[in-house]
């Protein structure tokens, strides 16, 4: 019975360990490098490996003027699942030993970045190399439990160190060469991926001069912006690991980011100046609850010269407009852009400055969360007259109820508050339609009514 159970028992913790091919650089199998290498690190090259692995391998080039954290995204031909064991392994050739950092990206069922640290003996050998995902490094959460996407190999590293800068100085960057193939870990299936089932609320018809956005059916972005290449101008960028792409949601454009600790935007072809625009707005949906979570928003502010010199931060959380339950349905942050902290970036001490906006950056610790409408705006609604629709509403003002007549069926009818929210959101498909608003606080709000695709708008007092 005893032989049994060590058999059974030793059997068990191999299966745990299994070890299945997630990514290698033949040219039959997809997955690779995602993006730019980031931290002045150069970009990857694959090549014909050599001595006992002579097939398609990635070799990496550190750059000892680059940044320490320098390194590259790669994507993973198959997800790895490390909830059951975090170990994975590596194939590395190098000639002189070293010491690297490597990090999964992307997860879902658990920290959404986790990094651990890898080394090679050196001697111009290929060796697989172990690594486990079960300490804390580079300021990442531990241990990774879940399903990871990506993968990050950073350049550098010190054996045993916790940062990229001990003590306040950055780790060594010496001259550095080394080759990697056939990173394995033990084999994940998607995990179910819950979705808003309704759209993103519409956004009131404001002036577009009024209106800076960057992500909106409604508004006209800055920038046309893409979801990969180069980091000037897209949604996508290489110095953020998660992964953001366009979805529908009820034939709405949406964007979805996926492993969600930090994701940057660029919209160099549309920097613009800030000044006048007093609110900010960003409709945000996410299925992890958000008790204790927080999603921390950024805009770079250049100054007209070619990296940040200050920044404007707000962290939205269980204090403020992320209320605890919240998750499964829309949140609408619509604030007052005073609400934003200014920072300094060294060696600029350009606060409050506002004059070239150029970058957002999102890092949050909610995984995946869909986003639409971000964009600033100045409180302003662009109202026109029911009259030149030939549409009638009445009483105005009204305390209990209101009716709306119309030549046409009317397909859609939305009521805004002044702060642009939602609040009464009626298909009636009807010529003439009585609209409730009992329930609404007394003040001005905006009336938008659909006829053949048309919009309409029109200003009622609620008394």
């Amino acid at each position: 019975m005893k032989k049994i159970t060590f058999l059974f028992l030793l059997l068990t913790f191999s299966i745990g360990y299994s070890q299945d091919l997630l990514l290698g650089f033949e040219s039959s199998e997809s997955g690779g490098v995602a993006g730019d290498p980031f931290g002045n690190g150069p970009a990857p090259v694959v090549e014909t490996g050599t001595g006992t692995n002579t097939s398609q391998v990635l070799k990496i080039v550190g750059n000892p003027a680059g940044e320490p954290w320098q390194g590259i995204n790669l994507s993973l031909t198959s997800l790895v699942n490390l909830t059951a064991t975090q170990t994975m392994t590596m194939d590395v050739f190098s000639a002189t030993p070293i010491t690297f950092l490597v990090k999964v990206t992307g997860g879902n069922g658990g920290p959404a970045i986790v990094a651990a640290e890898a080394s090679h003996p050196g001697g111009s050998v290929w060796q697989t190399v172990s690594f486990t995902f079960n300490t804390s490094l580079d300021g990442q959460a531990a241990p990774a439990t879940g399903v990871y996407s990506g993968f990050v190999i950073h350049t550098y590293w010190v054996q045993g160190g916790t940062t990229f800068f001990p003590g306040g100085n950055p780790i060594p960057r010496p001259e550095r060469t080394f080759f990697v193939d056939n990173i394995k870990g033990p084999l994940g299936t998607p995990p179910v991926d819950p979705a808003p089932l309704t759209a993103a609320p519409t956004p009131p018809n404001r002036p577009a001069a009024d209106v800076k956005s960057i992500f909106s059916d409604v508004y006209t972005p800055v920038a046309t912006l893409g979801y990969s290449g180069g980091d000037d101008n897209t949604y996508n960028t290489s110095w953020c690991p998660a992964v953001t792409s366009l979805v529908q949601i009820e034939g709405n454009n949406t964007n979805k980011i996926t492993g969600l600790g930090c994701e940057g935007i660029g919209f160099l072809a549309g920097r613009f100046n800030a000044a006048g625009f007093t609110r900010f707005h960003m409709d945000i949906w996410t299925a992890t609850p958000t008790q204790d979570k927080s999603f921390n928003i950024k805009f770079s502010n250049w100054n007209g010269t070619t990296g940040e010199t200050n920044a404007y931060e707000y962290s939205a959380n269980n204090s403020n407009v992320l209320t605890s339950g919240s998750e499964g349905s829309w949140i609408s942050i619509d604030i007052p852009f005073s609400s934003f902290n200014c920072i300094n970036t060294p060696p600029g001490n350009a606060c409050p400055s506002v004059s070239d906006f150029a970058q957002f950056v999102i890092t949050s610790n909610l995984g995946t969360v869909y986003y639409d409408n971000l964009y600033l705006h100045k409180n302003t609604l662009g109202v026109s007259n029911f009259e030149a629709a030939n549409i009638k509403m009445y009483p105005n003002p009204a305390s209990t109820l209101f009716t709306l007549e119309a030549p046409q069926n009317v397909e859609k009818v939305i009521v805004h508050n002044l702060l642009g929210q939602e609040v009464i959101n009626l298909t009636p498909n009807s010529q003439q339609t009585t609209v409730d608003i009992s329930a609404l606080e007394t003040g001005i709000y905006v009336v938008k009514v659909s006829i053949e695709g048309r919009i309409s708008t029109s200003r009622l007092v609620k008394k």
